[in-house]
C-alpha cells in the first residue's frame, strides 16, 4: 500500500469496513477501543466470515481474514496486514499524525503495535479499578509482545484451553 499522504488520503476513501474476529478477545478488545475514538473516516466494524462480510465483499477471501486483519475501503482497496493497521491509525482523529510518522518503510511494522499500545493505554487509563500489576512492564520486540512480570515467581498457570478453529493466528490473547 502507498500510505496517504498529509494532505490527502486513499483517493475517494470516504468510508473503511474493519473486519475482526468477535471471538477473539484481542480483536474484540481494539474493536471497542475503536469505537470511543474520534473518526475522521467512519469505520464499520464486521465480524470475519459472517453473513455481512460475505454479502458485502463476495470475492474476498474471507480465510485469510480470520489470520489477519483486513480492511476494506468503500471503493474496494483492500489493506491487510501492516497497511490495514495504518489505514485504521489514519482514520482516527487523535491518531493520524502517527499514521503519516509510521507510514515509512521503517515505521510501517510498528503501526500494529502503536495502535495496541494505544488501546491498553487508554483502556486503563479510562479504569482506575482494571487490575493491571504494579510492576513489569509489557515490550514489542522481534518475537512480538513480551511481559517482564514481578521479581516474585508468579504461580504457574493452568495450560490454555486449545483454540477454537478458525482462532486468530497471533493467539489473539489482550495482555494482562
Amino acid at each position: 500500500m502507498t500510505a496517504p499522504t498529509a494532505s490527502t488520503g486513499p483517493a475517494g476513501l470516504a468510508r473503511l469496513t474493519v473486519l475482526y474476529d468477535p471471538h477473539c478477545s484481542l480483536c474484540a478488545f481494539v474493536r471497542g477501543w475503536l469505537t470511543r475514538q474520534r473518526q475522521l473516516v467512519p469505520l464499520d466494524l464486521v465480524p470475519v466470515g459472517s453473513e455481512e462480510a460475505r454479502g458485502r465483499f463476495p470475492e474476498l477471501d474471507h480465510a485469510t481474514t480470520r489470520s489477519e486483519i483486513t480492511v476494506v475501503g468503500d471503493g474496494g482497496q483492500v489493506y491487510q496486514g501492516q497497511a490495514a493497521w495504518l489505514v485504521v491509525l489514519w482514520a482516527l482523529s487523535e491518531y493520524r499524525p502517527m499514521a503519516h510518522r509510521l507510514s515509512t518503510r521503517a515505521g510501517a511494522p510498528l503501526a500494529r503495535a502503536a495502535v495496541l499500545a494505544a488501546a491498553k493505554y487508554r483502556e486503563a487509563a479510562g479504569r482506575p479499578e482494571a487490575n493491571y500489576p504494579a510492576q513489569g512492564a509489557w515490550r514489542f520486540g522481534p518475537d512480538g509482545w513480551t511481559y517482564t512480570g514481578p521479581q516474585t515467581p508468579a504461580p504457574v498457570p493452568a495450560p490454555a484451553p486449545a483454540p477454537a478453529p478458525g482462532a486468530c493466528a497471533d493467539g489473539c490473547e489482550v495482555p494482562r
